[in-house]
């Protein structure tokens, strides 16, 4: 079957779908395999539950009118998301960046809803088949559709980009993470900037950072939009609290400031609130919608969060940790005004051969922080109890949480950080 015939399919189709176990009435069902799983063995059980179609790549399958056989399941779940992106008028922005990306979608997509219909990335869909399921629930009144693209090898970008064909894009900051897969810092640069290329390449427009001194060495081949501290970006403006809370300040002429009191903790979203704030503002959206999203955008999922419990208040950004985000969270911490301060730390995952480097530089941090109370979870932490004795070290999550039902933790300021496989949104409820 052409693509197009295809494509004609899908249209009929209420959804699409790629979970036997999810997978609603009329939906179009694609056969994806894992390392422990062949969708193709699901195929007559999603027909038999109400899926209209189902695409499948196996030769044994049997002959229906609603299975349709491609050579590669994934690769035509991709060239249809691609036929179906050229089909619409909407304007495609691409995110990524080590840190900060899905925080910058969000605000992102906040800022541009004021004034239009928009698609944008939903939970962390953002690899080679959350990207052209995000594209497939495109429709003709969405004006923007906001993709976030996420990697973890040298080349992902690239074919992200070769999917979805963004018109604009935007990188939030490079830094030290999916290390074991990027093989370097060097390799983490050369990955993310793939978008740029792209962007040179077909004619569209870059978002950038004018304070961001590893991305600017780009900007000069580039069709630029900026934002900054600078006066000469698009858009401009400064912090004026973090404590924790970011509140800032931002304009387009130095006539006229707009205050702005973000739900989100720490400086380092400054960064995130201006992209997002840049674009709305080049779209034409007037200021003070802007603003008003911006303030009214309430972070979720553990990421940036400010939460009072009966017992104590916490900063949690426990979604993921490498490095970088580490130390910015880290150092935003220890600026803060507060007393007493406690810090729950997971380990970092995928730094690979940098891993006990990394670790032992996050230890000589967190030893110069002069904390009231630090608690660490995962096995890279191992040999932290030589270096500070009165630090609580736990290899593993049941540990610490066995630690935390049984003394009760009261009256502090703590900051809960590290990365997914850790799981640290479990100490919580103790808390």
């Amino acid at each position: 079957m052409d693509l197009s015939a295809l494509y004609s399919i899908f249209l009929k189709c209420s959804t699409v779908a790629t979970d036997s176990r999810n997978c609603p009435e009329g939906s179009l069902f694609f056969a994806l395999k894992g390392d422990k799983f062949d969708g193709n063995d699901y195929i007559g059980q999603v027909l038999q539950n109400g899926a209209a179609y189902a695409v499948g790549d196996r030769k044994d399958l049997p002959e229906n009118d609603r299975i349709i056989i491609v050579d590669n399941v994934l690769q035509t779940l991709q060239r249809l998301a691609n036929y179906h992106r050229k089909q619409l008028n909407a304007n495609v922005i691409a995110i990524t960046g080590t840190n900060g990306k899905t925080t910058t979608k969000e605000l992102i997509a906040a800022a541009l809803s004021a004034e239009f219909k928009i698609l944008f990335t939903q939970g962390n869909l953002n690899n080679h088949i959350g990207v052209p399921l995000t594209l497939l629930q495109l429709k003709p009144e969405h004006r923007f559709a906001v993709v976030e693209m996420g990697a973890n090898h040298p080349g992902e970008i690239q074919a992200l980009c070769r999917i979805a064909e963004p018109d604009f894009g935007l990188i939030t900051n490079v830094g030290k993470a999916h290390l074991e897969g990027f093989g370097s810092f060097e390799g983490v640069i050369r990955t993310k900037t793939e978008l740029y290329d792209f962007l040179r390449e077909k004619g569209g427009t870059v978002f950038g950072n004018l304070d961001n001194s590893i991305l600017k060495d780009f900007y000069p081949s580039l069709n630029m939009i900026y934002y900054g501290t600078a006066p000469d970006a698009f858009v401009y403006g400064q912090i004026t609290n973090s404590e924790p809370a970011l509140k800032l300040k931002w304009t387009k002429t130095p006539e006229s400031f707009y205050h702005c009191q973000t739900h989100l903790v720490g400086g380092y979203n400054f960064e995130n609130v201006m992209a997002a704030v840049c674009m709305a503002a080049y779209f034409g959206i007037d200021n003070e919608k802007i603003n008003g999203a911006i303030a009214g955008y309430v972070p979720q999922n553990n990421r940036s969060q400010n939460l009072q419990t009966d017992k104590n208040q916490l900063i949690i950004d426990a979604y993921n940790a490498n490095p970088s985000s580490m130390k910015a969270a880290l150092d935003n911490f220890l600026a803060l005004n507060v007393s007493p301060k406690m810090a729950i730390l997971g380990e970092m995952k995928e730094l690979g051969a940098y891993s006990r480097e990394e670790h032992q530089k996050l230890v000589a941090r967190l030893s110069e922080a002069n904390l009231d109370k630090v608690i660490l979870c995962g096995e890279n932490f191992a040999d932290c109890r030589s270096i500070a004795p009165e630090w609580l070290v736990f290899a593993q999550m049941p540990e610490l949480l066995n630690y935390l039902q049984t003394e009760n933790i009261f009256g502090y300021h703590i900051l809960v950080k590290g990365s997914r496989a850790n799981q640290l949104e479990k100490t919580i409820p103790f808390l």
